[in-house]
Order: C-alpha cells, then sequence, then structure tokens
C-alpha cells in the first residue's frame, strides 16, 4: 500500500516533509574547485554557495565558513541533507596534451 500523499491545499510543509521522507538524505557536499584569473574558486554543486581564496587553504576554510552560514538555521532533511553532511571537494586541473 502506497503512502497517502497531501493534498496540494494541505499546506507547502507537509509535501516537503513527505516528500523528504520519499527520499534518501545526501550525507555529502559536493565542490568543484578551479582555478580562476588570480584566485581558487569553490563552487558548490549542491547549494548556492560560492567563494574564492588566494591559497587553497584559505579556501577550505572560506567554503566550509560559506556552507556553514548557508545552513545556519535551515532544516537539513528538508533540503535533503543528512545531520551530519560532509564536503566533498574536486579540483579541475587543465589538460596536459
Amino acid at each position: 500500500m502506497l503512502p497517502a500523499v497531501p493534498r496540494a491545499g494541505a499546506g507547502s510543509a507537509a509535501l516537503r516533509y513527505h516528500i523528504a521522507q520519499e527520499r534518501p538524505l545526501k550525507r555529502t557536499i559536493q565542490v568543484r574547485i578551479s582555478r580562476g584569473e588570480k584566485q581558487f574558486v569553490a563552487e558548490c554543486l549542491d547549494l548556492p554557495v560560492v567563494t574564492e581564496a588566494p591559497t587553497l587553504d584559505e579556501l577550505a576554510v572560506n567554503i566550509r565558513e560559506a556552507i556553514a552560514l548557508h545552513l545556519e538555521g535551515e532544516d537539513l532533511a528538508e533540503l535533503g541533507l543528512s545531520a551530519d553532511p560532509t564536503v566533498l571537494a574536486t579540483m579541475e586541473l587543465e589538460a596536459v596534451a
């Protein structure tokens, strides 16, 4: 038997809760790192978060802080995230050829 789906008029919070319960929660927040003209740039693929810094060490601090600020006060399950997500960063490198 399928679970009952809230009616459209039942409120968006109930619908978001139902959708969050149906899909598995993500344990990772993906970030793509690239080299800009003068700085390294980190772009979050799962959230609208972008930051930059002159070094990779500073970039790591910046992206963690930016993600924390973006998620502050948010219901992580409603965003499809587990209670303790990790950040997975991938760095783009220039082609060798």
